[in-house]
């Protein structure tokens, strides 16, 4: 079954592919097609927060728990197929499946960082998932992970992609970071992890092109974060900075009016942020 509706908030078509229990939510920025595949979606406790108090959580999650999602997002479009992140690489594959896509077909993975629940599907038994996939992360997040081998994870699922894995040094937010493919830009996003990086899509030959922002692991939390951007998580690597980059961004994507979509945000994981007093708000789709 299919659908199509008019986004008022984003200006442009938005199609969800239900496809069984899995919805693959879809949406059009310029000349790309990006879908957002829910790799994992549970109810979870907030015991990973950093720095929100008991008041703070009977306010924001009065049911005690909240939604812990994780997704992936795959790209098509100026003649490539391009995956961001892979999950645990469990349903990923499934859902390429139902779009018509093979993992042959992919040209390129984006890592955001390397974590294990975004590095998941590269590989399984010692191979290559995306046999003919370039592989792109930041420099930074490799020596980190890789170099002392702090995380064995990691190491072997990059072996399989040893001749084809291209590192870079994202640029700063207010440069617009760079371009590392056509219509592709990456953007330091350094605390979650030491290379932490998000990538913004845009597309379109006069002001104003379409833009939308994949920000990775900026938050896991949303009924907090969003609020409270101050409050971080057990699994950043750097809490403070980690903090300091969610709140440059957050209000950097207000100040532009750039949507934003999220590994953690709850489906469709996609919307516009708005300044809320001294916090945020999050308008999904």
């Amino acid at each position: 079954m299919k659908y199509v509706a008019w986004s008022i908030l984003m200006g442009t078509a938005i199609t969800g592919v239900l496809a069984g229990d899995d919805l693959i939510f879809s949406y059009k920025v310029g000349r790309f097609d990006v879908y957002m595949l829910v790799e994992n979606s549970r109810q979870s406790a907030p015991s990973i927060l950093i720095g929100a108090g008991q008041d703070d959580v009977n306010r924001y999650l009065p049911s005690g728990t909240y939604k812990a999602e994780t997704n992936t997002f795959l790209i098509k479009g100026m003649g490539r197929t391009i995956v961001v992140d892979t999950g645990f690489g469990s349903t990923i594959f499934d859902s390429m499946k139902k779009l018509g896509i093979s993992p042959a077909d992919v040209d390129a993975v984006l890592l955001t960082h390397l974590h294990g629940d975004h590095i998941g599907g590269l590989t399984k038994d010692g191979k290559a998932l995306f046999p003919k996939a370039k592989v792109y992360l930041a420099a930074r997040e490799m020596r980190y992970w890789t170099a002392s081998n702090v995380n064995r994870g990691a190491v072997n699922a990059l072996k399989p992609y040893a001749d084809k894995t291209e590192t870079f040094n994202p640029g700063e937010l207010d440069m617009g970071g760079i371009e590392i493919l056509p219509g592709i830009r990456a953007i330091a996003a350094f605390g979650h992890t030491p290379g932490h990086t998000v990538f913004l899509i845009e597309s379109g030959d006069t002001e104003p092109v379409d833009r939308l922002l994949i920000w990775g692991d900026l938050m896991h939390v949303q009924d907090i974060q969003f609020p409270l951007p101050d409050v971080s998580v057990t699994y950043d690597t750097d809490p403070v900075a980690a903090a300091g980059v969610r709140k440059q961004i957050l209000a950097w994507a207000v100040q532009n009016d750039i949507p934003v979509a999220g590994m953690h945000l709850a489906f469709p994981a996609l919307g516009k942020v708005k300044a809320d007093g001294n916090g945020y708000r999050f308008i999904p789709l």
